[in-house]
């Protein structure tokens, strides 16, 4: 691990003396390149130079105490500098097989999320509006940038799909656990006898996808134009500004509709699809790698019920990880930093022990 660790350190700073080169930094692409790769290095660089300077005092500790000569007083200060150096060590050192463990390529990536109501009915849809309420000010909170790409909205203002474009440093890396079915159990406000009902909304988070990775054929596409439809409003049904492209070899259908602008309709769904056919492409390639799987982050079914948010006892509990807090008002306020990072924990503590020692 040590070595790796070396051989990091001497590429960090053969990064740091190309990004001081004039012919470097005037080439964008090369320079976003090795700036991609000098933040991802960065955090190792700082816990091995963490590491080697509590090595350091360990060891100048246990000289001076194998020395000896040490008046009572100074021998209990280098002690107690010898004992937190040499706890420092040991945190470090996980720290390190961490930040070592095979990272997800798309981590860096920004996402599309989308909420789609599933058992429930209205119910389904009012609360999928709740999720999107609770990622947007999750996302808020993070300081990341949210759009709305498409939306079709139901009566009581409930959603039965929407999806939603957030921007920001790490969204993948966090945002991927929230793949699969979350179920929720409350009565609903048109329930007149108090029955508590269980509804199901499943969402999707799909990492962004580049033009130059995933090149479509526009032989492939069927696009259609129609009226918009919705909610009121003066522009409604005057214009087919509405967008529906069919992705002809999968059968993928993207609509979009939010924009009075075709064009803007257009590449709202060329984007929503790109992402639909990049994810679908990743899975494709995780399932000839079934050895691998387990050790996967967030490569699970997206049919499996992941978290259940229950309003009777105030309770959210993620099934994944078997862990229930009674903050449901926080949560769906964005409040989710603790969920995440326990499922983030749980999932590297897995692949620690999938792959044993970092080689």
């Amino acid at each position: 691990m040590f070595e790796k660790l070396h051989d990091i350190e001497r590429r960090y700073e053969e990064i740091n003396e190309r990004l001081m080169n004039p012919q470097v930094v005037s080439d964008n692409k090369l320079y976003r390149e090795l700036m991609r790769e000098h933040k991802q290095l960065s955090p190792i660089v700082e816990a091995f130079r963490a590491y080697a300077k509590a090595k350091a005092e360990m060891e100048e500790a246990r000289e001076m105490m194998d020395a000896g000569g040490l008046d009572r007083d100074f021998r209990v200060v280098v002690e107690e500098q010898y004992t937190e150096s040499q706890a420092a060590m040991e945190r470090l050192t996980d720290e390190l097989r961490v930040l070592l463990l095979p990272r997800d390529p798309n981590d860096d990536r920004n996402v599309i999320v989308e909420i789609r109501g599933g058992a429930g009915g209205e119910e389904a849809a009012l609360f999928a509006g709740s999720l999107l309420r609770m990622y947007t000010m999750y996302a808020e909170s993070r300081r990341w940038k949210c759009e709305m790409l498409s939306a079709n909205q139901t009566e009581l203002g409930g959603y039965k799909e929407v999806s939603l474009l957030i921007e920001g440093d790490g969204a993948y890396s966090r945002m991927k656990y929230e793949s699969g079915v979350h179920r929720v159990q409350r009565v609903p406000d048109t329930e007149s006898s108090g029955r508590i009902h269980t509804s199901t909304v499943t969402v999707a988070v799909l990492p962004e996808a580049e033009e130059v990775e995933l090149e479509i054929n526009p032989g492939d596409l069927q696009i259609d134009t129609y009226r918009a439809g919705g909610a009121g409003g003066q522009h409604v049904n005057k214009t087919e500004s509405a967008i529906r492209i069919t992705h002809l070899p999968t059968g993928l259908v993207v609509e979009c509709q939010d924009e009075r602008s075709q064009h803007k309709n257009k590449e709202r769904a060329m984007k929503i699809l790109r992402s639909r056919l990049y994810d679908r492409m990743l899975e494709e390639q995780n399932a000839q790698i079934a050895a691998d799987r387990r050790s996967q982050v967030g490569s699970g079914d997206r049919s499996e019920r992941i978290r259940t948010y229950n309003f009777p006892q105030g309770r959210v509990s993620d099934h994944r990880i078997n862990l229930t807090l009674y903050k449901l008002e926080q949560v769906l306020n964005g409040d989710m930093d603790e969920l995440i990072d326990a499922l983030i924990t749980f999932y590297q503590a897995e692949k620690l022990k999938a792959g044993g020692e970092v080689s």
